[in-house]
């Protein structure tokens, strides 16, 4: 229970520090243009010019604040919530003397909210023909309300509560304190809060700090390089297999590039590392604070070089310091305990990171925005269709599926099909695709409703479409439509493999590939586009069968559609579960779909013992039988 809790804690913060950085992130390039005009052209910068000055005061006054607002309100309700957020954000900025960046944060998404709540407590009550008037009025007298209430009531609380975090955060400093931020933002980076914290919280800090005073080090305290770089060099030095060999690459796209995460998962691989990049962290930011360092803006991305476009005048020294001071500290104490580690650094360890960091990536990663709002109705739905990355595996097996099902209830005026992201069809009503896939299947039907799913044959699906087909009384037919019979020549004896030993995941789907190259279904190239296709999303689709096929990018290997079936008794380790059937699939039209049919039959209908039976014979013919069966 407390590791859901924990888990629960997690996933909120990330969800909340994305909506946070998702305001600032896309305005980066305002911070930039305003930190540069100051840079130049405030007393103290490189081309002192009062006349030239007088353009960057607006822009953080004004432009900056608005943005952040739009971005605010657009996040909850689109372009019109931007809108509102924006009219929300001017009552607040006209009640203050200083940037008001936080109260553009709390402002802009208010505003969105309010709009949205109007809209939809009205939306069935708006006369025909009186849509726009209402739509345009409604959004100015809430816009109004709004901007007097922040002005009156928001912005003075916004600014009491500035000064006591300013005058808590200047504290800290005067104590020689601030280092110790880095317990807190070096590991909550690897966890991916490194934008929740930098853009929802430090840059606004920094921000107000930078005007006053014409830099600031809240900048640097979570885009520095050198900590991530210093683990990155320990590994280069004293690390093992892949982790050794991958870190050059890795180091250029992280010092350069100002890609933090690629140095993610090699912390994830060693967890105690985190010590080291904390080391690096504190070490920098007080070198930083004792040599007076600072930028003018915010780093974005933190590349080295964004680092050094944003210093002003009289602080390169002590940013370059802070970066080969964290760099040097990181590394020496990554060098002990990857010295002492017993870990290989194989291929396979820096894998498990990744995927790790990959899920940790996407927890309480929000769906896109109103995506689900749209409904078809049980009367009105004819088609659905099941989308994936190359439209020949998982989503054919889970329209497979739902077609069986469907049929079998008697609903035989509804196409079930299945195809790949990016050819779904225009008139398709309802789309299935998994979630890690759903902004590319929205943007590719937004006409359609969607439901994305986890997996494409373990899930609630069926109950929802049934039940809204139930629910409305859609009429059935009795006699139902017998399935296509399984064409001969896509599966054959030969490709049917039982009793093989246990492998490692990523050589089953090379054998699975080799079987398919050696009956002439698909090209050699295709092996790799299938290992490529499970590092993407894996294949695993539960009941301990695996389907490995290739991804989109090599779907022209495909020479004719074509299926084996490798049988490993003791099991292929896929993540956390076993697989015993691997099931290799080449996809060329509709030719292979019938024994996906079987396939997706099979796993609803047959017991855990009838499974177990085809995980252990050792007749191919009984496998043979089972995927090529006509009802």
């Amino acid at each position: 229970m407390s590791n859901q809790k924990k888990e629960g804690a997690q996933e909120a913060m990330q969800k909340f520090g994305r909506f946070l950085s998702g305001m600032v992130l896309p305005n980066i390039g305002a911070f930039i243009a305003w930190g540069l005009l100051t840079a130049l052209f405030i007393p103290t910068g490189w081309c002192p010019n009062e006349y030239l000055a007088q353009v960057g005061a607006p822009m953080s006054k004004w432009l900056i604040p608005l943005l952040l607002g739009y971005s605010g309100g657009a996040a909850i309700y689109g372009h019109r919530g931007g809108v509102l957020g924006a009219i929300a954000t001017s009552g607040v900025i006209a009640g203050s003397d200083i940037p008001m960046f936080l109260g553009a944060m709390i402002m802009g998404p208010l505003g969105g909210w309010v709009i949205k709540k109007f809209d939809k407590a009205i939306e069935d009550h708006i006369p025909t023909g009186f849509e726009m008037l209402i739509n345009n009025f409604s959004a100015g007298i809430i816009g109004g309300i709004l901007a007097i209430l922040a002005f009156a009531a928001i912005g003075p609380v916004v600014l009491a509560a500035n000064a006591v975090l300013r005058a808590g955060v200047e504290g800290i400093v005067a104590m020689g304190l601030l280092p110790l931020a880095s317990i807190i933002i070096e590991p909550a980076k690897v966890l991916f809060l490194n934008n929740a914290i930098n853009h929802g919280v430090l840059s606004p800090l920094g921000i107000q700090q930078a005007e006053q005073y014409g830099k600031s080090m809240f900048f640097l305290l979570e885009a520095n390089p050198g900590p991530g770089f210093g683990v990155l060099l320990a590994y280069w030095f004293f690390g093992k297999g892949m982790a050794k060999e991958s870190t050059p690459g890795a180091m250029i796209i992280h010092v350069l590039g100002g890609i933090h995460e690629i140095y993610f998962p090699y912390i994830l691989m060693k967890p105690v590392l985190v010590l080291a990049v904390i080391a690096g962290g504190m070490s920098g930011v007080f070198t930083l604070n004792l040599l007076g360092g600072g930028l003018i803006a915010p780093a974005s991305p933190g590349s080295i070089l964004a680092v050094l476009a944003m210093t002003p005048k009289g602080a390169f020294l002590a940013n370059i310091a802070d970066f080969l001071v964290a760099t040097a500290v990181s590394c020496a104490v990554a060098s002990i305990f990857i010295k002492g580690s017993h870990d290989d650094g194989s291929e396979e360890s820096l894998e498990a990171a990744r995927e790790s960091m990959s899920e940790m990536k996407n927890r309480g990663k929000d769906m896109p925005s109103d995506a689900n709002e749209k409904k078809v109705s049980g009367a009105e739905l004819k088609r659905i269709v099941y989308a994936c990355d190359a439209g020949m595996g998982s989503s054919a097996l889970g329209a497979a599926g739902l077609r069986k099902k469907l049929k079998k209830d008697g609903y035989t005026d509804i196409s079930v099909t299945n195809c790949a992201i990016g050819n779904i069809p225009k008139d398709a009503q309802l789309v299935v695709s998994h979630e890690k896939l759903a902004e590319r299947a929205l943007e590719d039907s937004p006409q359609a409703e969607h439901i994305w799913v986890k997996d494409f044959t373990q899930n609630n699906v069926y109950d929802i479409v049934s039940a809204r087909l139930k629910g409305e009384g859609v009429e059935t037919k009795a006699a139902p439509v017998q399935e296509d019979a399984v064409k001969e020549g896509i599966l054959t004896k030969e490709n049917v493999k039982v009793g093989l030993k246990s492998v490692s995941k990523e050589e089953a789907i090379k054998a699975a590939g080799e079987l398919l190259v050696k009956g002439g279904y698909v090209e050699q190239p295709y092996i790799q586009g299938m290992l490529n296709r499970e590092k993407d999303i894996t294949t695993y689709i539960g009941k301990g069968i695996a389907i490995p096929h290739g991804e989109n990018a090599v779907k022209e290997c495909v020479k004719e559609s074509g299926i084996v079936v490798l049988q490993y008794p003791e099991g292929i380790q896929f993540g956390d579960d076993k697989a015993y059937l691997i099931i290799g699939i080449a996809g060329r039209g509709n030719d292979h779909l019938a024994i996906l049919a079987n396939l997706a039959t099979t796993m609803d209908e047959y017991s855990d013992e009838q499974l177990h039976e085809l995980y252990t014979t050792k007749d191919p013919n009984v496998l043979y039988e089972v995927f090529t069966k006509v009802d």
